[in-house]
């Protein structure tokens, strides 16, 4: 199996309509094609899925929450219109979370580089560990944020989202993205992690399902144009992906 077919997405209801969606890829979490349409398609699903009640939305391992955008697959681009349909996987993945009734729990349980900064500020409500430090590192390989710049921006401002994209190849600790509010608390280890994720998930579980539905659409106002916008930012990343610049830097 190759890196590029690698990795699965998985989700399981359980009895309280607690959805938990995981993914895995053996690469740091990186996120490939494949899995990156198996996340906006299982999203959806179980968004619509009745039994759902609220969704968490985590990946395997304990110390990398997801390396971003899978550079071997960055280095099978051959054309603008491949680098857009890869870049696009992020967009649909956004748009997922985005449009999905169903409030999205993130566990973020380690580093988040590129695009996993992007799922994460995708969530509704997001926890992490102190280790789950964040990078979005486009720039250093001639890229730049431009897919997951709206969620993360949406997040948390645009002066911080101008810091992390501009400071490409520096992290920024798990503390630093909870005051700007793209962690909403940060957890010493995965026991607590895994505590306050259950705990949220419960209260909400119980909760009123039209009242969610409707707060979720208060939070996501103003982002209607996000189908649109997402996509012609992937189509940028997908041509800048082609420079003799980003294939070294991959390289």
């Amino acid at each position: 199996m190759s890196n590029l077919t690698a990795g699965h997405v998985t989700a399981a209801t359980d009895a309280a309509g607690i959805t938990t969606i995981t993914f895995f890829h053996p690469a740091h979490n990186s996120l490939p094609s494949a899995i990156l349409a198996q996340l906006a398609r299982t999203i959806t699903e179980k968004g619509q899925d009745a039994a759902t009640k609220v969704i968490i939305l985590q990946s395997e391992g304990e110390r990398t929450f997801c390396a971003g955008a899978s550079f071997d697959e960055l280095r099978a681009v051959a054309d603008a219109a491949q680098g857009l349909a890869f870049f696009s996987g992020f967009a649909h993945v956004i748009n997922a979370c985005r449009t999905c009734p169903k409030l999205i729990i993130g566990r973020v349980q380690g580093k988040a580089v590129g695009g996993g900064v992007g799922l994460a500020a995708a969530t509704d409500y997001c926890l992490a560990t102190t280790h789950a430090a964040i990078k979005l590192s486009e720039l250093a390989v001639g890229i730049g944020p431009f897919v997951v710049g709206p969620a993360v921006e949406r997040k948390i401002g645009t002066s911080a989202f101008g810091q992390l994209a501009i400071a490409a190849t520096e992290f920024r600790s798990a503390e630093w993205a909870a005051s700007h509010g793209l962690y909403a608390e940060v957890l010493p280890d995965l026991a607590s992690l895994d505590a306050a994720v259950q705990a949220l998930a419960q209260r909400l579980a119980v909760s009123s399902p039209d009242a969610m539905r409707e707060l979720k659409q208060v939070l996501w106002a103003g982002t209607g144009h996000w189908d649109k916008l997402l996509v012609e930012r992937a189509a940028i990343s997908g041509r800048l992906v082609l420079s003799e610049f980003t294939r070294a830097a991959i390289g």
